[in-house]
């Protein structure tokens, strides 16, 4: 019997290889908290930089050096001779030759229960390095022995070793992990070395440089922890701009972007405030003033201004640190898609759509060479970087699940020779996996009455529980069907 899996048995990917969802099938709900608890402080706790701002920012001090994998955060559980990984999305996965692996190495070394964190990452063999939609990939739908066999896991931290807390011990957690797991091929700790402020650049220098790593990430008790990348750079659409206020009216505050999907339409992805000069952005106000444009859709700025929206004319050159694609608990990032009716010259609403969060963006220049088109403001450029589900679909494709009925009634009142009309209607909305747009479950009154000045009104209300559907659903009725109104049938 296991000693993790309860309730949904998990679904067999491919040999002995199983993943599920947590929320289905984990024994104990806690574990998964603690994931992402382990997930939320570590990255409160790490501070991203660019090799340029970390040479004036780290201090002198001794650190631990390891080089970044690109992958997937994920935790290792083990106790009684079992091993699952679990990552903070809810995904379990069990019985890969990793999870067999890291059973075996933890009997060896005598250990009766682990909490380990680690990248889980896919081994590549073409000479390129791992990236994380490659783990996406392979460990949602693996179709061979051999890819099945190429999740690792790189180990950078123990949090917990037979009762022991190691959190704020990564000396002695690592020496644990190089202990327990010498020798391991698809477990391992992550390559790290010791040294000083002026060998953590020599590092990145031969890791990231030389060798193409993601960055380093380097540890000291008393300096902190920092994570060290090369900045990307992307060239983006503009599509809003916002003025400052007070003493920064008459100059640009931040600039909105956008992402152009393969149908055309436009993504929100970042708002860009940063790497202007004073001048640049007087002259950025005056250029993109005569662009306004109408628009059904709003946004704010940080100071909650709304940004005013432009016709996509222009195009814009910034770098940033990061690209991620989803949340700390593993949710989507979703961002909202417009649409330009250049018959109407005005920008319309589409939907929501998984894209990312683009980390410390900041101007580098315009791109008069450039047009705001698929090609050349293309999705590659977050989707080479980051896994982005469906980047490669027009927002019209995503068909969503049809809504289901649980509940209706209609009652109706005579006065003055007039009948007016009530109608209770309750549904799932089959949807909120696809989108966080949706709730759960909607209960819906329509009120009709032809002597009002308003004949129709409608009222709302949304929940995540269907028990408390059932709950409102009595007390509407047993509010709006009184003094006379009947029921029909």
């Amino acid at each position: 019997m296991s000693v993790f899996i309860a309730g949904t048995a998990l679904q067999t990917r491919h040999g002995s290889y199983q993943s599920g969802d947590a929320a289905k099938s984990l024994a104990d709900p806690t574990l998964l908290q603690k994931v992402r608890m382990r997930r939320r402080q570590l990255g409160r706790m790490m501070q991203a930089l660019d090799v340029d701002t970390a040479r004036k920012r780290i201090p002198e001090a001794e650190y631990f050096i390891s080089r970044k994998i690109d992958g997937e955060f994920t935790c290792l559980l083990f106790q009684d001779g079992e091993v699952i990984t679990l990552n903070p999305g809810g995904t379990i996965r069990a019985g890969a030759p990793l999870h067999i692996e890291a059973a075996q190495l933890l009997q060896k070394a005598g250990i009766k229960n682990a909490f380990i964190a680690g990248e889980l990452y896919v081994r590549r063999t073409d000479g390129h390095r791992p990236r994380v939609h490659d783990v996406v990939r392979v460990a949602r739908a693996p179709t061979s022995d051999e890819e099945v066999g190429s999740l690792c896991l790189a180990i950078f931290n123990i949090y917990e070793l037979d009762g022991t807390d190691y959190t704020m011990r990564y000396a002695d957690a690592m020496q644990h992990a190089a202990t327990i797991f010498e020798g391991g091929d698809r477990i391992h700790p992550v390559e790290w070395v010791a040294g000083d402020r002026e060998s953590v650049f020599t590092q990145f220098d031969q890791w990231v440089m030389d060798e193409d790593a993601e960055g380093i990430v380097i540890r000291s008790d008393n300096a902190g922890v920092f994570k060290i990348k090369q900045r990307h750079s992307l060239d983006l659409a503009i599509i809003g701009f916002s003025e400052g206020i007070d003493d920064r009216s008459g100059m640009l505050h931040s600039m909105l972007l956008a992402i152009v999907r393969v149908d055309g339409d436009f993504q929100i992805v970042a708002r860009v405030g940063g790497g202007f000069s004073d001048q640049q952005r007087t002259d950025l106000l005056a250029t993109l003033e005569p662009l306004v444009a109408k628009s059904d859709y709003r946004e704010v700025n940080s100071d909650k201004v709304a940004y005013q929206m432009i016709k996509p004319q222009m195009v814009v050159e910034i770098s940033c640190l990061d690209i991620v694609s989803r949340t700390s608990h593993g949710n989507t990032i979703d961002k909202m898609i417009l649409e330009w009716d250049d018959a109407k010259q005005s920008w319309g609403g589409v939907r929501r759509m998984p894209l990312c969060s683009i980390i410390s963006p900041q101007f580098v220049r315009l791109r008069d060479d450039k047009q705001p088109d698929s090609d050349q403001v293309s999705m590659t450029q977050l989707s080479d970087i980051a896994e982005i589900p469906e980047f490669y679909k027009a927002a019209d494709e995503l068909e969503l699940p049809a809504s289901k009925i649980l509940q209706r009634s209609v009652a109706t009142k005579e006065l003055k020779g007039a009948v007016m009309v009530r109608k209770l209607v309750s549904w799932r909305t089959n949807k909120k996996e696809q989108s966080r747009d949706y709730p759960n479950y909607v209960l819906h009154l329509t009120d009709y009455s032809p002597n009002r000045k308003a004949p129709l009104k409608h009222e709302i209300c949304v929940t995540d529980s269907e028990e408390q559907l059932e709950q409102l659903f009595s007390e509407w009725q047993k509010k709006y069907y009184v003094r006379g109104w009947k029921t029909q049938a």
